[in-house]
């Protein structure tokens, strides 16, 4: 009987942080079971106490991107195998989304395709310094399968995200933060330990409102300002009825601001 895969994606605890951690050495390549391995674990991730996740990669780079293999695997078996392949793909980075605690993409080194377009299903995305990005799908005739290009718009605006697409070319950290893609740009060789810290930080803090502001965002993204601000009015009533917000005012009263601690409930 072969051997199993070893699995290239794993969960990791750290307090309430969960970090989905991407590691095939040395490309960090994405095989044909990596999208269901991070599926599998942001569907632990929500059905467990965290209150933050962080997306990152052991190595000297983030991804190489997809293993060209697979699509060869995919011309063979015919383009209706290539339907079956992309919706599972779309479907993971929406249920990233849909997380009801902060999510953080720590980037380094190089990050393409499947390891950028889980990125951009991120809430946050942070780079080092010498980060460079890319959805190259194009250099083998492609668009990119899981969402990357509508989020690249979402972000950048539809005219970076043709640019970004058509030329299939690497793009710094630097002109990605301009572009409002990567919110922050760490010094190379700090972006885990102040990444970590920070999403430490978004873990211990009012995860209930934390996910309301979530939503608040979502309705403006889907409706604009009219509906973000129907949503609002639902979210905002509703964390009146949470222990963290009772805890908070009574805290607030009695001892001043930044005095409170959150249990996300």
């Amino acid at each position: 009987m072969a051997e199993a895969a070893t699995p290239t994606i794993r969960l990791e605890r750290d307090g309430a942080v969960a970090q989905a951690i991407l590691s095939n050495p040395p490309l960090n390549l994405f095989t044909a079971t990596s999208f269901e391995e991070f599926s599998e674990c942001v569907d632990e991730v929500a059905g467990s106490d965290a209150r933050a996740l962080v997306w990152r990669a052991e190595g000297e780079i983030m991804s190489g991107g997809v293993d060209v293999a697979n699509f060869q695997r995919i011309v063979e078996e015919g383009s209706e195998r290539a339907s079956e392949f992309a919706v599972p793909l779309i479907e993971t980075v929406r249920k990233l989304e849909s997380l009801e605690f902060p999510t953080l993409a720590l980037c380094h080194g190089v990050c393409l395709t499947a390891a950028l377009e889980i990125a951009l299903g991120c809430d946050l995305i942070w780079a080092s310094d010498s980060a460079r990005f890319g959805l190259v799908e194009a250099v083998v005739g492609l668009t990119p399968g899981a969402g990357g290009t509508q989020r690249m718009a979402e972000r950048a605006g539809p005219g970076r995200a043709r640019e970004f697409v058509y030329t299939g070319g690497m793009f710094d950290a630097a002109t990605l933060e301009r572009w409002n893609v990567v919110n922050r740009v760490i010094p190379d060789g700090e972006l885990t330990e102040k990444g970590m810290r920070f999403a430490q930080r978004l873990a211990s803090g009012p995860t209930r409102a934390h996910a309301a502001t979530k939503r608040i965002v979502r309705g403006y993204l889907r409706g604009g300002i009219d509906e973000a601000d129907r949503v609002t009015a639902e979210q905002f009533a509703d964390l009146f009825a949470t222990e963290d917000l009772q805890g908070a005012v009574k805290s607030f009263l009695a001892e001043g601001p930044g005095k409170a601690t959150f249990e996300g409930r």
